[in-house]
């Protein structure tokens, strides 16, 4: 228990709790004060403070620091009644349990007493070893409280702290991907990290005049590991340290990934990937997916799905990754993306899917497809959580996926 800790070893929300009792007699007799005294000394150890004046209880009560007060009802100066509301509404006393310690056994002073807040009642002066184990009960459970909240905060404090990180590592991701393409191919994206980040990445480089690199990458799980791992991989296709002719071949590239990070030797994590590479010259896309969910090649109002070819990589050390073809006309779009744009939790407790992303983008505004389907998935996560989307509630917030949002669009001209 935290009573056990060294002081240097507990959070620092936590250091210098109250680790023994300290009572606190608020009594206008002062031989009461010494026969509680006497009575408490008679059974361990244990702090002690009495106080005859009501008006200055919460003054020394600022100092002292008391585990418990033992309250008087009927005094000159103030009427102990009155006094809980006083505790109550002071930083120094507000939790502090308060045992009403007066000469009367009368219900219906009792039950106000309670009702405004006191924790314990007792008719003066009670036996010493009942008056003792009410005061450790009341504060050993008052201590529990302190700890409790103080925990509560180390843990705010540290999840703060995670945030922050996570948002770091968040920007730096993005820092990373690629700048909007103009050209011959218009290539842009949308990426909403989740609250957790996950492990997407994408991009697209030319290799030279006529060959253009693009892929779509996503580790498994969440957090700062998988997001420096999808780094790593992407800064393997785009570094330069594969040769040319292993980047022009889609099939070579996803060979070397799976050689490079092997789940065993990379905490279990692999990833799923769809890398293509599309000749100017001739028109031709080549890609290979492994375990990807496939990219969308849009051809006037009609969808293709240019699926994966093998499973994930990472997980074997043999890995066939074969390459496939299409050729590319004028005016074609393709979309790449990960499965958090479509395994979205909707409101009737199920995923909304691939279908209706496919549906989607056929539907959007050629000008404005990317942002429809923010906008529309987002609709999606609210309602999923329950938030009407033109509701206050989610104007209020940020709404994050729950996994990495991506999605890349390239236009063919």
């Amino acid at each position: 228990m935290t009573e056990h800790l060294h002081e240097k070893d507990r959070p620092p929300a936590m250091q210098n709790l109250d680790t023994i009792d300290r009572v606190l007699l608020v009594d206008d007799q002062g031989i009461v004060c010494e026969a509680v005294r006497r009575m408490i000394a008679t059974q361990g150890a244990c702090e002690f403070r009495a106080v005859q004046d009501p008006l200055q209880a919460i003054a020394v009560a600022e100092t002292f620091r008391p585990t418990v007060i033992l309250q008087d009802i009927e005094m000159p100066a103030k009427n102990g009644l009155d006094m809980i509301l006083d505790y109550k509404e002071s930083e120094a006393t507000r939790a502090v349990p308060i045992v009403m310690l007066t000469g009367k056994e009368d219900p219906a002073m009792k039950a106000d007493a309670f009702a405004r807040g006191a924790s314990d009642y007792l008719v003066k002066l009670p036996h010493p070893v009942e008056l003792v184990a009410r005061i450790r009960h009341h504060s050993r459970g008052y201590r529990m409280e302190l700890e409790r909240n103080a925990a509560f905060e180390a843990l705010r404090e540290s999840e703060a702290h995670v945030r922050a990180e996570i948002n770091r590592a968040a920007s730096y991701v993005r820092s990373l991907l690629d700048p909007p393409l103009d050209g011959v191919v218009q290539a842009d994206w949308r990426f909403v990290p989740c609250e957790s980040l996950g492990g997407d990445v994408f991009g697209y480089h030319w290799i030279d005049e006529d060959h253009l690199a693009m892929y779509v990458l996503d580790v498994s799980g969440h957090g700062v590991g998988p997001a420096l791992m999808g780094v790593s991989a992407m800064n393997l296709i785009r570094s330069g340290s594969l040769e040319k002719e292993q980047v022009l071949d889609p099939t070579r590239v996803l060979q070397a990934l799976n050689a490079a990070f092997q789940m065993s030797r990379h905490d279990g994590m692999y990833f799923t990937v769809w890398y293509g590479v599309y000749d100017r010259r001739t028109r031709e896309l080549r890609w290979s997916g492994g375990g990807h969910p496939p990219s969308f090649l849009m051809r006037g109002g009609a969808l293709r799905r240019l699926e994966s070819t093998t499973y994930m990589a990472c997980i074997a050390e043999e890995y066939d990754a074969p390459t496939e073809r299409v050729t590319i006309e004028q005016g074609d779009r393709l979309y790449l993306f990960s499965d958090g744009v479509f395994e979205l939790h909707t409101k009737d407790a199920g995923i909304w899917g691939l279908d209706r992303l496919e549906a989607l983008l056929s539907a959007s505004p050629a000008d404005r497809v990317l942002d429809t389907v923010v906008e529309e998935t987002r609709k999606v996560v609210l309602e999923g959580r329950g938030i009407a989307p033109d509701s206050a509630a989610a104007a209020a917030g940020a709404v994050t996926w729950d996994d990495d949002f991506s999605l890349i669009e390239f236009r063919f001209n």
